[in-house]
Order: structure tokens, then sequence, then C-alpha cells
């Protein structure tokens, strides 16, 4: 047995998940605006005292390097790192538009769909990526500014897709010109979709490297008055 601990904080969702191999075992989740300093830790030892394991069984640290909100990346990845680097046990890093991809339940009826989760990044624009049903990125991870004619463009030359995330309902009116879309606005980033991901990382050995590692912002951080 190999047990994993899962940490997604890219979003208002603060979510940890343990793992033994890819199989979920325990989770604690909330998505109540940004609580992470709050929540983060207790749902940490809480979901480690509802399995009855110690910190020192983990085998690896799985986390969500965004893209997303500034704050709850930070607070996220610096419990990963310090974690990973006090039990001496590797770090692994998970996009969270694919953890969402993973986490999608319905595959739909359409075999040629394509897959665009979109998170808010203000005004009109979200990140976004395009995944196949297989989860194979199609096009990497951007920012994107939504309009008639980006969305034209963009999505045109696929038979039908799949818009999901909070920043897919910036896209809901325009659907007049995007026919072959389907938006579900409820899948979000969380640490439940994150087992199989962390474990074929791990037996690749496809670790970050725990003192250097930082979070995937893709936008330079804007503080507000």
């Amino acid at each position: 047995m190999s047990f994993f601990l899962g940490i997604e904080t890219s979003t208002t969702v603060c979510s940890v998940a343990l793992f033994d191999d890819d199989q979920l075992i325990q989770f604690c989740e909330v998505n109540n605006g940004y609580t992470h300093a709050e929540n983060l830790h207790v749902f940490i030892n809480e979901v480690l005292a509802n399995a009855k394991l110690k910190p020192q069984q983990l085998k690896a640290i799985v986390v969500g390097k965004g893209p997303g909100s500034y704050t709850g990346l930070r607070i996220g990845v610096s419990a990963a790192k310090g974690m990973a680097y006090a039990l001496n046990i590797p770090l692994i890093s998970m996009n969270s538009l694919q953890n969402m991809v993973a986490g999608l339940k319905n595959k739909l009826a359409f075999n040629d769909c394509v897959f665009v989760p979109m998170l808010d990044a203000r005004r009109l624009e979200v990140y976004m990526g395009i995944y196949d049903q297989t989860e194979k990125e199609l096009e990497a991870t951007s920012s994107f500014i939504i309009n008639e004619n980006s969305l034209t463009e963009k999505f045109s030359k696929f038979k039908h897709i799949c818009l999901f995330g909070d920043g897919a309902e910036k896209c809901r009116d325009f659907l007049a010109i995007l026919r072959n879309a389907q938006i579900l606005s409820q899948q979000m980033p969380s640490a439940i979709n994150m087992g199989k991901h962390c474990l074929k990382s791990f037996i690749n050995k496809e670790f970050e490297d725990t003192a250097y590692f930082e979070p995937f912002y893709l936008k330079e951080f804007f503080s507000g008055k």
C-alpha cells in the first residue's frame, strides 16, 4: 500500500484527499470563499486522523499547481512543500485544469467531443485548456479573452465542445454562435480527482524540486485597493 495526500486550493474550493494508491479513502472539502488559511491544515489533520495514519506513512504529496487564485495557490503549495520537505517525501504537482477534466463524471454522448475547462480570471478573461476524452492536452493552458470573435476563431474547428468551470458561465451569452457547445458550469478543481495522476507520477518518478517549485500563476499578481 502507498498512501498519498492531495491538496487543491487554486480556487474558492479548499480540498484535501487521502489515497491508497489511486483509491480515495478520505477527503474534506468546502467551497465557501477563500477560507484556505483557516481550513487547510484542519482538513489535513482530519483526513489523516480518520484513516488512523501518521504523516510519516505518506509516500508523496500531490498539490494543485494552478492556474488560479494567487493567494489560494500560495497557501496550498506552501503547505505541500513544507510537508514534503519535513517528511522527506516526493512532491508531485497537477495542473488545476487537468484536475477538472479528470473529475468530469459524464464523458458525454459525443465520441468526438473535446473538453474545455475554464476558470474565472476576472472581467471577460478565463484560464483555459483544451483536452480530448483521454485527458490528453490538445492546447496548453492559457489566459483567454471571451468575445464573439475569439470564441469563433478558437472553437469553430471542433465538432462538439464541452465548456465547464466557473469561467464557462461567461460564454453563456454566446451560445447562439457556439452551436457546437455544451456548458457544464459546476465542475471545479478538487483533491478527490488527483489519485490516478499522483500514482502515475509516483511510479514514473515525475517529481518537483521541493525547494524551488513555484505555483503556475500564469499572470502576475495585482492587488486592489
